[in-house]
């Protein structure tokens, strides 16, 4: 029932953003109609009009050959002897204008035709409209306003078990630590009566903060389905609008709406598009601090009675305003870390739940080879791999499907099709032999997983190693052996070609990368010294001295210059292996764990 439900919100979704866009569309037409047959008609008529005294003057003069005059109108059209074009004359008075034609008949003087014309009454109807127009046109706005005075076509509301979220915490994998921290949250909202009487306050808000995918928008589901309330949701962006005010107004009503249904909880995904620190009040920034100022009065004037909190999450938490980070606003603050080993295990257990697996398929290989992913990127493997286990028809997503998805996810689409030189595959089969064994001979390093020289995505070859743990710390040594087995690839080239070439690059930015964050964020340089250059501003390097820029960029050329020769020391002796490798890597293009291993068992 609730996926029905869902279903029909989206449909009424869809139908109010094109009713909107529809709405609009035609205010737009009608003002450009409005304002161009305004114009038109105004410079036709100018061309075409004549003063009245002068029109009575051409009358006398006989010049005029046919009055044609409409009932009830005192406009008529003049036509002359001589011209084809007919004019238009404004009559004061009908009545006085008749009595000046019948005046020069009994005289026994000229006069023009005269010709009585009835109106037509499309033209009746369609004077009457352009007559209105320009007030249905401001009414239509006025009443589109304040249809956009609302929440927004994104918002989402789930009224408790009637219209559930469907996500409880056993559906979120990984998070235990996380989950354990907003279980009294749960609780306070079941049973707030228990807090209330020890003298406790309803927390105002709960920071989400992690990586995108980490699934703070899921756990937050999970608090709502577990306690049972409302649960109001929208993104941050969904209250910024080209209307000055309209931010400020759908904060007003989208407390106002969780006041009356409280106890509830609003979810506020990536806030920081509204909560970014506040600057000067002048151009586009003057809606964004309103809409932060609203809400940082609304978090601030809640009741003691009325339990509702407010979950947001973000990934840049940094750029949050002080002012809703301080207690009373956001008392909490809770980071999503990415999954370690035994939580991406469980994560792949719940989203293989309704997938067909093969007999033997081990999640925890699979965990072990995925460090550092998110449950949104182990979602998408997993899905990956069923649409690959569905190419190939097999019964069941195997051992094989999953490790293929894993490359398709970190390296990218395999390119048998491309048609490549074999000057191309000996250098990219030496390129890539030479990190294999480069990193056999680092200890720090992951032992090799699998050689290849079968395009990937941008890449011409690839060498995937093990990851058999998480590192939350890195240490000097270990980035210094980064280097080594980063630059291995250019050294093989030139050890065994006596050329170098551009499958590098990736490599070469990569270890630049790490070689100037080990100098200037994590204080490893023994010259420089401990202390951080990382900022914006560059004149504030020069509190280091005048010559700090240089010392950093040869401390940088220096980390580099020693990765490069302890590379080519390590290849200089194991040329033998080096060339044996590339030889295997031409004839099979892709070389396993054991196979690599074996060549230095002989």
């Amino acid at each position: 029932m609730p996926k029905k439900e869902n279903k029909e919100n989206k449909k009424n979704k869809k139908s109010n953003n094109l009713y909107y866009l529809l709405a609009s569309l035609i205010l737009v037409i009608l003002i450009i109609a409005a304002i161009g047959g305004y114009f038109y008609l105004e410079k036709n008529n100018k061309d075409k009009e004549v003063a009245y005294t002068e029109f009575v003057k051409q009358i006398e003069e006989g010049t005029i050959e046919e009055v044609e005059m409409t009932a009830g109108s005192n406009t008529a059209k003049v036509k002359y002897k001589d011209i084809e074009d007919k004019k238009t004359v404004s009559i004061p008075n009908t009545e006085a204008f008749t009595e000046f034609i019948q005046n020069r008949i009994t005289e026994g003087k000229a006069v023009p035709k005269l010709n009585q014309k009835q109106v037509n009454p499309m033209l009746r109807v369609s004077g009457i409209f352009l007559q209105y127009l320009p007030t249905l046109v401001i009414l239509a706005m006025v009443v589109l306003l304040f249809k956009m005075q609302g929440f927004g076509g994104e918002k989402k509301i789930y009224n408790g078990e009637e219209n559930d979220t469907n996500v409880r915490f056993k559906d979120v994998a990984g998070l235990d630590e996380e989950k354990n921290e907003l279980i009294e949250i749960v609780d306070f909202l079941k049973n707030p009566k228990k807090f209330l009487s020890m003298g406790a306050k309803v927390p105002r808000g709960i920071l989400l903060c992690g990586k995108p995918g980490t699934g703070k928008t899921l756990i937050a589901k999970a608090v709502a389905g577990e306690a049972g309330v409302p649960f109001i949701s929208m993104s941050g962006s969904e209250f910024i609008e080209m209307f000055a005010g309209l931010g400020a107004s759908r904060v007003r009503k989208l407390f106002e709406k969780a006041k009356k249904i409280a106890p509830c909880i609003i979810f506020i995904d990536e806030i920081d598009a509204i909560g970014a620190r506040r600057t000067s009040n002048s151009g586009a920034e003057t809606e964004n601090n309103q809409t932060l100022n609203q809400l940082l009065v609304e978090m601030d004037g809640f009741e003691s009675d009325e339990t509702v909190i407010v979950l947001a999450a973000t990934n840049r938490p940094e750029m949050l305003d002080t002012a809703l980070l301080r207690p009373g606003r956001f008392d909490r603050q809770i980071t999503i870390q990415t999954p370690d080993v035994k939580g991406r295990e469980e994560i792949l257990k719940i989203h293989g739940e309704n997938k067909k697996l093969a007999d033997g398929l081990d999640f925890k290989s699979i965990a072990e080879d995925t460090a550092g992913f998110t449950g949104a990127e182990l979602a998408n493997v997993l899905n990956e791999a069923a649409i690959v286990a569905t190419v190939n028809k097999h019964k069941a997503i195997t051992q094989e499907d999953l490790d293929e998805a894993i490359k398709k996810v970190t390296v990218g689409i395999q390119k048998t099709s491309r048609v490549i030189s074999e000057k191309d595959k000996k250098l990219t089969a030496y390129h890539e032999a030479g990190h294999a064994i480069v990193s056999k001979f680092l200890e720090s390093v992951e032992d090799v997983k699998e050689i290849s020289i079968i395009p990937r995505g941008f890449a011409g070859g690839y060498t995937l190693y093990k990851t058999d743990e998480d590192k939350f710390y890195i240490s000097k040594t270990q980035m210094e052996e980064k280097l080594v087995a980063l630059l291995g690839g250019r050294v093989a080239e030139k050890l065994a070609i006596n050329d170098i070439s551009t499958g590098a690059s990736n490599d070469i930015e990569v270890a630049t990368k790490i070689a100037r964050d080990m100098v200037t964020v994590y204080g490893m340089s023994d010259t420089v010294g401990p202390i951080s250059l990382k900022t914006d501003n560059p004149y504030e390097l020069q509190l280091f001295g005048e010559n700090i820029e240089d010392i950093v960029g040869k401390e940088i050329k220096k980390l580099m210059d020693d990765a490069y020769k302890k590379a080519q020391i390590i290849l200089s002796e194991n040329m033998n292996i080096l060339h044996e490798v590339a030889q295997v890597l031409l004839v099979k293009e892709t070389i396993t764990a054991e196979e690599f291993n074996q060549f230095f068992n002989n």
